[in-house]
């Protein structure tokens, strides 16, 4: 009897744990019928690191976005960024001094010009009080080369002197604008989105701000970034995406994509970074575009990004940099790709639109209405420009100016083709 009562005993203890086991599993991502030949062991340290980042003890309700995301609303003081190490004492701050506009701005809205929002909002919203965090599963973890590698960028490329040389390095091609040689304190525009073709899944394509500080020589490069994105390798499809990255370290250790590690700070409830971005921009039809603004605080000392014209979302605390801690040296702007090189040719994946930028409006990729925002915490202008792309056969870049859309340019281009063997 005393036998039987213990297996029942260890049988129901079993069945409790196999319940739980099981929901958690479902909870961070996990499927059972293509993981078979993963080790227990790196899957445990995989959940270990989903439940970091996922936060499911913290999560007051879950929206399942049409698009396939899962959104996950947790507590705003629960969020991934609480667990840095600089910041186990940090108190979220909620009200930034946002910069002033020096000068005039035309307000004129082509009907072909949109702006471009997120598919989730078509299912729901979170409640005040919480962020959205799209969820990562372990499929998207497994994707990568390796846990330590997930949600990081590898080292792009290095400076040397001014003005910038941008040597390609891991398959890293750009098309970008910059200007440097003074102090910045950040930078805004407006960009066109498109959900350009990627070749190889683990290639991207990305349009995106840069405000840099400090250079890649012994590793002092501090980054801080923010656009649209599509990376299958990073989300499992072609959809593109808003997101940010953060580096102190020239992308050796330090930062990573989004949420996908602790750092940036969210305040916001209805912006979910490294969610898909709806609708997108049609050649030929209408512009769908979004603007990006990063900015210190000069109370604070945060570096905040806004999304629209009027939209916080949160920021990175100041502790997180060096050489970003009080300003910046340069920014960037314009599009980014990996190209890995298929066969000994170079790939067909696309920048922006695909089209180079001779292709203009309604065709290709641009960036309008550029702007930095200077020591007294007023936009300005940019008029001094610089443009830069490694290969013009693959991407291209060509900058200009008008009373509408102030200094612009259009860029990207189609990857491989007859001139871009």
């Amino acid at each position: 009897m005393e036998i039987s009562r213990c297996g029942l005993l260890r049988s129901s203890r079993c069945l409790i744990f196999c319940t739980v086991f099981f929901s958690l599993q479902t909870a961070l991502g996990f499927n059972f019928t293509m993981h078979g030949s993963v080790s227990g062991l790196r899957l445990a340290r995989i959940q270990r690191h989903l439940e970091k980042i996922n936060k499911p003890a913290h999560v007051l309700t879950t929206i399942k976005s049409e698009d396939g995301d899962v959104i996950d609303c947790v507590r705003r003081h629960k969020q991934p960024a609480m667990d840095h190490p600089l910041l186990r004492n940090h108190k979220i701050h909620m009200f930034p001094e946002r910069p002033r506009f020096n000068g005039s701005r035309n307000s004129s809205w082509s009907e072909e010009m949109k702006g471009a929002w997120q598919t989730w909002h078509k299912s729901g919203h979170c409640p005040k009080g919480t962020i959205p965090i799209r969820r990562t599963s372990v499929d998207d973890v497994l994707r990568a080369k390796s846990l330590f590698h997930f949600g990081k960028k590898t080292r792009p490329y290095r400076f040397r002197e001014e003005p910038p040389d941008v040597v390609s390095s891991n398959g890293h091609e750009h098309a970008i604008a910059y200007t440097g040689s003074q102090e910045f304190y950040g930078a805004k525009a407006t960009m066109n989105v498109w959900d350009p073709s990627i070749q190889v899944v683990n290639e991207f394509s990305l349009s995106q701000i840069w405000v840099l500080s400090g250079s890649f020589e012994g590793s002092e490069l501090n980054s801080i970034e923010a656009g649209w994105q599509v990376s299958p390798e990073l989300y499992g499809d072609n959809r593109p995406r808003l997101f940010t990255y953060w580096t102190s370290d020239a992308y050796e250790a330090t930062g990573c994509y989004n949420l996908l590690c602790s750092g940036f700070v969210q305040t916001n409830n209805k912006i979910a970074i490294g969610a898909a971005i709806s609708p997108v921009s049609s050649y030929g039809g209408s512009q769908y575009d979004i603007t990006i603004l990063i900015w210190k605080d000069p109370k604070q000392g945060n570096w905040w990004l806004g999304f629209g014209d009027d939209t916080l979302v949160g920021y990175w605390p100041a502790e997180l940099f060096t050489h970003l801690a009080d300003h910046a040296e340069m920014v960037e702007w314009g599009g980014e790709i990996v190209n890995t090189r298929t066969n000994g040719g170079h790939t067909s994946t696309q920048m922006g639109s695909g089209h180079f930028a001779e292709s203009g409006f309604g065709r290709a990729s641009y960036f309008r209405n550029l702007e930095t925002v200077d020591s007294d915490n007023s936009l300005s202008s940019v008029y001094s420009l610089s443009a830069l792309a490694e290969d013009t056969n693959c991407y291209n870049i060509r900058s200009s100016s008008s009373p509408q859309w102030g200094t612009y340019f259009y860029f990207g281009g189609p990857g491989s083709n007859p001139n871009c063997p």
